[in-house]
């Protein structure tokens, strides 16, 4: 596979997750008016997706390194078509919670399997430059996600944005039928022995490399997430947009993180990876900071919550790939354990999170607080990681197995 072709598949297998929660979040007021359902069922259609992605990883995980990256992604991707499809028919909001989960199982082969195969074909810091450039792919199929989601609400119905998942996800799945080829040289037949799991797992959580780096990316996802879960509810509800323009915000938070894959591809040559992630960190905390400070003094404006988002998104653009590659840098032999236990534990925070959530906004319902003090609170958790266990323990200068910088651009 040529480098572009590698880039694109990456693009469209992260694209899953921005695809499957931003496109359908302009609808989710909508639905949960449709069917009659309370906020925190509402935030269960996100949350349940987001732990059975988790938890699925930890399965498809051991899976790839028995079995080989194409035919996990393969069964995920119809599942997904399948769980898609489904969700777009649900007849009750129970039966759309089932159906999300689903989603949530079949989306964890997709992105855990990206970020196995960019440890299969590169050595961990040009890994971390060509996860970028998967992320920056994430960024601009986000940038679309929201915009269609809003639109196609607000022309068509709720049902119409949750069909167009199926719709990406078959076009993904048929990218993969024609063009994608086994990235993993040798299938470990031994992956899903009991024996060998256990020593597997322990080999990974005993090595702190693995902990700066997905304390990294799951904190820093952790405010990603409550901004996902909370803004529509607080832009359209507290503050009046129409689902257009709550879409278009979305896209412009897309376009700033954007900007920071970009910032990540030209820090890490001249600063490294610590110096860089190090800089990100600033970024982050004065913009959880001054977005806190600005909702706790009473001013409650788009321009209160968003200029400091683009400032997060910045930083989220530099901490996402360094952390995702990071985490699976040590382990050249298990990038498939290692990327779906970094996984797992970033939904699990998510998960945590959007069951706050999900109670502060049914008690603040007229309130920005809710997203600004969980934005502010991830900020001081990634400052903290990426100032600290990062420094210490962020060395990325793991030993290449077989490595494709040569002919990447």
């Amino acid at each position: 596979m040529s480098p572009g072709l590698i880039v694109l598949i990456l693009s469209l297998l992260l694209g899953l997750q921005p695809v499957t929660t931003d496109l359908y979040l302009p609808a989710l007021p909508a639905i949960t008016e449709g069917f009659g359902a309370g906020m925190p069922q509402a935030q269960l259609t996100l949350t349940a997706l987001l732990l059975a992605f988790g938890l699925s990883q930890m399965v498809w995980g051991p899976l790839s390194d028995r079995f080989g990256r194409r035919p996990v992604l393969l069964v995920g991707m119809g599942l997904y078509v399948m769980a898609s499809v489904g969700s777009t028919f649900a007849a009750t909001m129970e039966q759309l919670i089932v159906w999300r989960t689903l989603q949530g199982i079949a989306m964890g082969a997709g992105v855990m399997c990206a970020r196995a195969v960019v440890r299969d074909l590169y050595a961990p810091v040009e890994g971390a430059r060509i996860m970028s450039k998967g992320l920056t792919g994430l960024g601009v199929i986000a940038c679309a996600s929201a915009p269609i989601g809003g639109l196609l609400a607000q022309q068509l119905s709720w049902r119409a944005a949750l069909m167009a998942l199926a719709v990406f996800g078959a076009g993904t799945l048929g990218v993969l039928v024609w063009r994608f080829k086994e990235t993993l040289a040798h299938k470990n037949p031994r992956a899903l022995e009991p024996l060998t799991l256990l020593s597997t797992w322990a080999h990974i959580v005993q090595n702190p490399t693995f902990w700066a780096f997905t304390l990294l990316s799951a904190t820093s996802y952790g405010g990603l997430f409550t901004f996902l879960a909370s803004s529509s509810f607080v832009f359209t509800g507290v503050l009046g947009l129409s689902k257009t323009a709550y879409g278009l915000t979305m896209l412009s938070m897309s376009l700033s993180y954007i900007a920071g894959t970009f910032i990540c591809r030209r820090l890490l040559p001249r600063l490294g990876v610590r110096r860089t992630v190090a800089v990100a960190g600033a970024f982050t905390l004065t913009a959880g900071t001054a977005m806190g400070t600005l909702a706790l003094l009473g001013v409650q404006s788009f321009a209160a919550i968003m200029v400091p988002v683009y400032l997060f998104m910045l930083g989220h653009g530099v901490h996402q790939p360094c952390g995702q590659s990071g985490a699976v840098g040590p382990f050249p032999q298990a990038a498939g354990a290692a990327s779906a236990l970094s996984g797992f534990l970033m939904m699990v925070s998510a998960f945590f999170m959007g069951g706050w959530l999900g109670k502060s906004l049914a008690l603040q319902k007229d309130s920005v607080l809710p997203l600004t003090n969980g934005m502010w609170f991830w900020s001081v958790l990634i400052a903290a990681t990426a100032w600290t266990l990062v420094q210490r323990y962020g060395d990325m200068k793991a030993p290449p197995v077989r490595v494709a910088s040569e002919t990447a651009t």
